[in-house]
């Protein structure tokens, strides 16, 4: 990583590694560094207040995922005196979570941009964190030892990792995964008895070698916050994945009742598509915003690249695309099926969003398809292959090829 900050201004850098035992981002990073340092020194030695006076520059972060896992390094630029610097940089070690992921904080070296007793700043900051995790370590153990004890409960271990599971995971046609064991718990309590827990930020060995080596319909029930977002990425990287459900916004598999979990779980949707909507894309507003609040008072301009092209959507609705798409689009709308077209505009076949990929994989071809979901990159390829002409979905991922001859639209462009 580079050092671009003032160095006529700071005395000191302070150059950590990260190592998270997840798949993290920038923002995680700095929330964990302020929520977690908040309060442990003073108001003194207060990351934020530091910050807004000017005596810490700006934090540089670069972390990279790979493999469920993420690594990086950060470096913060400092004009306090020597001690303030040592214990600033002992203080970032104690930084033991990064999000809902465990992670690890290690100090690489404090440089000392004047040269001025380097090796002595860096040793005194490593000993003192020696001692905060002897004293904290305990403490730590005892809560987990008692949260165990107060969870018990019907649950059979499973795998060399013993993940605590349902007493049907093995012999169900499908395998739920889920966070926790007390998900587990809860989704037993609901009559649901093939799941499989996490239990933990990393995904363990045994949950990939157990999706990627059965052939049943795996689903990931996950919580409906930011934690939940960063296990699907994780299960995506290093899992077979199916199908995701998740808790409704801001609640936890756990605390759901019986009916809350049943409609979670019947509006599972295909992980690519969950997947292209956690990395923070909701196309029907993300459409909707640029025609009605960015492109609406530029069709008075004489250049009109830009505007033309929400002036022509009821033309193209008309003349473009044919009124039988149209037509169907009503039909399936908010009911997550695809209709799939033959070059007569004729229907080959009708099926469940979620068939739609295996029901393509059977055609020779396809001329045009509707669909109420979202357009992946994958789905784009496999329409490609069938030579068809048009597809038409709710919301468009991020499309990084786009075949020539292949129209992409959506239900909003065509005013549906």
């Amino acid at each position: 990583m580079g050092t671009d900050f003032d160095s006529s201004t700071a005395k000191y850098v302070i150059r950590a590694k990260i190592e998270v035992d997840g798949v993290v981002d920038k923002p995680d990073v700095v929330g964990a560094l302020f929520g977690q340092t908040e309060g442990l020194l003073g108001e003194d030695l207060d990351i934020r207040e530091l910050q807004r006076t000017g005596r810490i520059g700006r934090l540089q972060i670069a972390i990279t995922s790979k493999g469920g896992t993420s690594r990086g390094e950060i470096v913060i630029p400092v004009s306090l005196n020597k001690t303030a610097t040592a214990i600033l940089a002992a203080s970032i070690e104690t930084v033991d979570r990064v999000g809902p992921c465990t992670a690890k904080f290690t100090l690489e070296k404090v440089e000392d941009i004047r040269g001025a007793k380097r090796r002595k700043v860096v040793s005194r900051a490593i000993s003192i964190l020696k001692g905060w995790e002897e004293e904290i370590a305990p403490g730590a153990g005892e809560i987990t030892t008692a949260v165990t004890k107060a969870r018990k409960g019907p649950i059979t271990k499973y795998g060399a990792d013993k993940l605590p599971a349902g007493p049907e995971l093995t012999s169900s046609d499908e395998i739920i995964i889920v966070e926790g064991r007390a998900d587990v718990l809860n989704l037993m309590k609901c009559g649901i008895n093939n799941t499989i827990a996490v239990e933990g930020t990393r995904v363990p060995k045994t949950i990939t070698d157990l999706t990627r080596k059965s052939k049943k319909k795996v689903i990931a029930f996950l919580d409906g916050d930011r934690g939940g977002d960063l296990i699907l990425r994780e299960l995506m990287q290093v899992a077979r994945v199916d199908y995701i459900a998740r808790a409704p916004e801001g609640k936890e598999v756990e605390e759901l009742s019986r009916r809350e979990v049943m409609k979670a779980l019947q509006t599972q949707i295909p992980a690519d598509q969950a997947l292209a909507l956690v990395s923070g894309r909701k196309p029907r507003e993300a459409k909707k915003r640029p025609v009605k609040a960015k492109r609406e008072p530029k069709p008075r301009r004489t250049e009109a690249p830009v505007d033309r092209k929400p002036r022509r959507t009821p033309r193209m609705m008309r003349e473009s695309v044919d009124d039988v798409y149209i037509e169907k689009i009503g039909e399936i709308k908010e009911a997550f099926k695809a209709t799939i077209f033959d070059s007569k505009k004729k229907v080959i076949v009708e099926c469940g969003v979620a068939e739609l990929a295996k029901t393509l994989e059977g055609l020779d071809e396809a001329d045009a398809i509707v669909l109420d979901g979202v357009v992946t990159q994958r789905l784009v390829d496999m329409a490609s292959a069938k030579k068809a002409k048009l597809l038409i979905g709710a919301a468009v991922a991020d499309i990084e090829k786009r075949p020539p001859g292949l129209g992409i639209l959506t239900f909003d462009e065509l005013g549906q």
